[in-house]
């Protein structure tokens, strides 16, 4: 039986409205694909460059005999602290290892400088934790200055081949926060860095004794703190 030709072209064609309509839909369909990839994929760039700038630089895994040198001013001193209850020794017991607190109560970082050289030649540290430059500030000595005295203690240690750990200390203020040079000498030197502890602690009343110094519980929290940075540096 032979069909009009009327009518099998009638049958088989799709309407002009709905071809257009198909036919927008999927032009419209690409540009929004491209754009859901490119916000993917910038979505995983984005998490990639965190991880990457949260990443604690790595340190050598330190021996069962290593000796720790925390250098500083009276927050390492442990002014405010009873004894036995600074941050160093409060280290020794969480690490293991012998923890030698030198810090000296009051000093700037010009004096930190002149003393440091000694005292790494003394004990031959195989790690040196730094934490100065919290009375440069509150005697509102130049930052720059403070800064660069950092840099040479920091070149000081890497001469003898010792690995530096740096904890930033807060600027006086109400809204206390770690002075910023602090993050860029750490950037500069790929230190492991503990930025935010000591802001913590002094905004604190509980975790203080006074104005600027923890007290015992302060100095655990400041001394868990460093603890947890040596883990993830693997060198604990």
């Amino acid at each position: 039986m032979i069909r009009n030709r009327s009518n099998l072209d009638s049958a088989n064609t799709t309407p002009p409205a709905l071809m257009s309509l198909r036919g927008g839909t999927a032009r419209d369909e690409a540009p929004a694909l491209r754009r859901a990839t490119e916000i993917w994929l910038a979505a995983i760039v984005v998490l990639v460059l965190i991880a990457c700038s949260s990443r604690v630089p790595g340190l050598a895994k330190l021996p069962d005999d290593a000796t720790i040198l925390a250098f500083g001013d009276s927050l390492t001193f442990g002014t405010g602290a009873q004894p036995g209850q600074d941050y160093p020794a409060a280290l020794a017991r969480l690490t293991g290892h012998r923890v030698i607190n030198a810090g000296v109560p009051g000093e700037i970082t010009q004096q930190g400088l002149e003393r440091l050289p000694g005292v790494l030649d003394r004990h031959h540290p195989q790690l040196l934790i730094l934490c100065h430059g919290g009375n440069d500030m509150l005697r509102k000595q130049a930052l720059d200055t403070a800064s660069d005295n950092l840099r040479q203690m920091i070149r000081l240690a890497n001469e003898r081949n010792i690995p530096v750990v740096l904890i930033g200390v807060p600027k006086p203020g109400l809204l206390l926060s770690t002075a910023g040079f602090y993050e860029q000498i750490a950037s500069e030197y790929r230190l492991p860095y503990e930025d935010g502890i000591l802001a913590d602690i002094e905004s604190d009343r509980a975790l203080k004794s006074d104005a600027i110094h923890p007290n015992d519980a302060g100095y655990r929290k400041l001394a868990d703190a460093i603890y947890r940075l040596l883990q993830q540096a693997g060198a604990v």
